[in-house]
């Protein structure tokens, strides 16, 4: 089978597409023909192994896991004898971070696993991104306890988690201020925020409303920026550690203070999410934002992109040729 393969850490280029052994599956597991995957920042920084300490987590001199991937939508092949959830047929996306592979024509997971039916009347490229960012952004939204009537800011909502975050906002019955650039307000508007701020025009942190919760979808903000935006008990979180890993540290020390908090979400990556998700891209309150579409044989060009920090939403890849 063809996958993006890279045996060693470094930039886009350290990824080639070969052919290797299509993978086994066990008694319990399922093997999944990928028609589409996302590149995302998530399979940027294992590619890169940056920071430096996700090499504890992927291999300390090279990767263990040379096939990357953390989405996929595709068609079940074949599953194990002792398999009772899935079918063969059976249309099926999911998360797989940690054993990875989507980055492939085929992708064995355990039925167990973070993976769950398509809802219907959505295409496989339409599916793929519907867990990565989303994933994070449902962390945050539990993490904070958001409810029907809080006010939340979101500071990067054009990202795969910043506009995951405002349509899972709205479905919660938030108020949402949203943040991004001048040339996307009006996409973020149609996600549902109820309001937009340019931050190429005003500077976001200076603003006068005040928020339950602000979420950096980005990682590009410090608490200290936003620590007025917050109400008197008002929440920050950050989708990355901050400076000097920060957002680690400020979690233990904001709550003795008994006033504006830090907290880091730590997301879920189980069968639950994914159902959760599902039902949502099925009812119409959540459809992931697509920016551009690449064939797996261009998947450099998409790492490429997604390292520009300007894409909107997420990068899909395409697996098996639409016809």
């Amino acid at each position: 089978m063809r996958a993006a393969v890279h045996s060693r850490y470094g930039p886009p280029d350290v990824v080639r597409v070969v052919e290797v052994d299509r993978p086994s599956i066990g008694d319990h597991d399922v093997l999944v023909r990928v028609h589409a995957t996302t590149v995302n920042r998530t399979d940027c920084a294992y590619r890169a192994a940056s920071p430096f300490f996700m090499r504890m987590l992927t291999g300390l001199v090279r990767p263990r896991c040379t096939v990357l991937g953390t989405e996929y939508a595709g068609m079940v092949e074949a599953v194990g004898s002792g398999v009772t959830s899935f079918m063969v047929g059976d249309r099926v996306f999911g998360y797989n971070e940690g054993a990875f592979g989507t980055h492939a024509e085929y992708l064995s997971v355990p039925q167990s696993g973070a993976i769950a039916t398509m809802p219907t009347g959505v295409t496989f490229e339409e599916a793929a991104p519907g867990t990565e960012g989303s994933h994070y952004a449902l962390s945050f939204i539990r993490t904070a306890g958001i409810r029907s009537g809080h006010d939340v800011l979101v500071y990067g909502a054009t990202g795969a988690i910043g506009s995951a975050a405002v349509q899972l906002l709205k479905h919660r019955g938030a108020t949402v201020t949203a943040v991004c650039d001048g040339a996307h307000v009006e996409l973020v508007k149609g996600l549902g925020a109820d309001r937009v701020v340019d931050h190429t025009a005003q500077d976001f942190t200076r603003d006068e409303q005040s928020y339950d919760a602000v979420f950096d979808a980005v990682g590009k903000s410090t608490f200290g920026r936003c620590r007025r935006l917050l109400k008197p008990r008002g929440l920050y979180l950050s989708s990355e550690l901050g400076p000097w890993w920060q957002n680690l540290l400020l979690p233990l020390i904001t709550p003795l203070f008994r006033g504006r908090r830090v907290r880091f979400p730590f997301p879920r990556q189980d069968q639950e999410m994914v159902r959760h998700l599902r039902d949502l891209i099925g009812s119409g309150d959540f459809r992931p934002v697509i920016d551009r579409r690449y064939p797996l044989e261009q998947i450099v060009d998409a790492y490429r992109y997604v390292e520009t920090g300007r894409k909107t939403g997420n990068v899909v890849i395409t697996v098996v040729p639409l016809n």
